[in-house]
C-alpha cells in the first residue's frame, strides 16, 4: 500500500513478465495498467480531480447503482466517490493469495441511505497475469426488501489517434443514442470509427469486443460476462474544452467502451448477489498489413 501527499492510497498489482496494474482505494478504481514494455493502456487526465462528489477522470471507475443523472444521486452513482477498503474476506471466492490480486469492498453508508434506501456490499477483485487485466465486480443485497439498479465498468483507453481507431463486435446492433435523446438506432456500419463526438449504449451485445489501434499495431479485446450493455463515448474538441477535468486535446488520445447493464436493470432480491466480469488482454496486431483480422480477434481468440 502507497500513501501518497495528498492523503489518497494506492495498491501496486505486478506479475512476473513486468506489467503491473494501480488500485485507488478511491472509488476502488484502476488508474494505470501497463503491459510488460511499460506502456500505459489506460488514459487517466492530468486535470483529473480526486474529491468527493467528482470521481477520478480515466481508468476504470464502476457506475453503481446508476449511469447519467437521476433524482438525487450524484451523476453516475456513488460507488466511484467513496473510500473503499482492503476485503479480508471475500467469499466465496477464494482469498488473494499474491502481489498480483486485490479484493476490494465498500458498503452503504447511513448517508448512502438518504438518497438510496438500499443496503448492499460492493466487491471488486483486480487481477493482473501477463497481457491481461480482469475485474470481477460483485453486489449484494443485504436489505429485507429487493431493489435494482445499473452498472458499468468505464473502461478509459489509452489510444495513440482516436480518428486511427475502430471498435469490431458492435455491427448491426441497436444502440440507445445520448446525444439525440436516447433514441433507438440500429448500426449501419461495419465497424465503429471515430469523426465527432460519440455517446452510445449499444444493446445486447456479444461477449468479446475487439479495440483496434492502427497506429500502435495493438488490439485490445474486451471479454466480459454479467454486463449485456457496451457503452461507447468520446467528447471530441468542444465537449472536451467544456469539461473542466479533461485537457482540450485529449479527445485524440482517449475512447471509452464500457461493460455495462443500463437498459434492463440487474434486480436482486433480499440476501442474494449478482456477479461479473470484465477480462481485457491485448495482442499485437497490423490490421492495415492484413497480419491479424480483427475479426478473428473477436471469433478465433480464447
Amino acid at each position: 500500500m502507497i500513501s501518497d501527499a495528498d492523503g489518497s492510497s494506492r495498491i501496486i498489482l505486478s506479475e512476473p513478465t513486468g506489467s503491473t496494474a494501480e488500485v485507488h482505494l478511491f472509488g476502488g478504481q484502476v488508474t494505470s495498467w501497463k503491459n510488460g514494455q511499460r506502456e500505459e493502456l489506460l488514459y487517466m487526465s492530468s486535470k483529473s480531480v480526486r474529491k468527493p462528489p467528482k470521481g477520478m477522470r480515466g481508468g476504470i471507475p464502476m457506475c453503481f447503482p446508476q449511469i447519467g443523472n437521476l433524482g438525487l444521486l450524484e451523476q453516475h452513482g456513488f460507488a466511484r466517490n467513496r473510500l473503499w477498503s482492503v476485503d479480508k474476506d471475500p467469499s466465496p471466492l477464494p482469498p488473494a493469495s499474491n502481489q498480483s490480486t486485490v479484493d476490494l469492498i465498500s458498503k452503504s453508508t447511513e448517508e448512502d441511505l438518504k438518497t438510496w434506501p438500499h443496503r448492499f456490499e460492493l466487491r471488486l477483485r483486480i487481477s493482473i497475469t501477463a497481457g491481461k487485466l480482469t475485474l470481477v465486480p460483485r453486489v449484494r443485497n443485504v436489505d429485507s426488501k429487493a431493489f435494482s439498479f445499473m452498472f458499468a465498468l468505464r473502461n478509459y483507453f489509452s489510444v495513440s489517434d482516436i480518428s486511427e481507431v475502430r471498435v469490431e463486435g458492435l455491427e448491426t446492433l441497436d444502440y440507445l443514442d445520448n446525444l439525440q435523446q436516447g433514441d433507438r438506432y440500429t448500426e449501419q456500419a461495419d465497424a465503429i470509427t471515430f469523426d465527432g463526438e460519440i455517446d452510445r449504449v449499444y444493446l445486447s451485445t456479444p461477449t468479446k469486443i475487439a479495440i483496434i489501434d492502427h497506429e500502435k499495431k495493438r488490439t485490445i479485446v474486451l471479454r466480459k460476462e454479467g454486463m449485456v450493455d457496451a457503452a461507447v463515448w468520446n467528447p471530441w474538441d468542444k465537449k472536451a474544452k467544456a469539461l473542466p477535468d479533461i485537457g482540450d486535446e485529449d479527445y485524440k488520445t482517449m475512447l471509452c467502451v464500457d461493460s455495462a447493464a443500463i437498459e434492463t436493470q440487474i434486480v436482486l432480491k433480499p440476501f442474494e448477489e449478482w456477479k461479473g466480469r470484465q477480462e481485457l488482454s491485448t495482442v499485437s496486431s497490423s490490421y492495415c498489413s492484413g497480419q491479424l483480422d480483427p475479426r478473428k480477434v473477436l471469433h478465433g481468440l480464447r
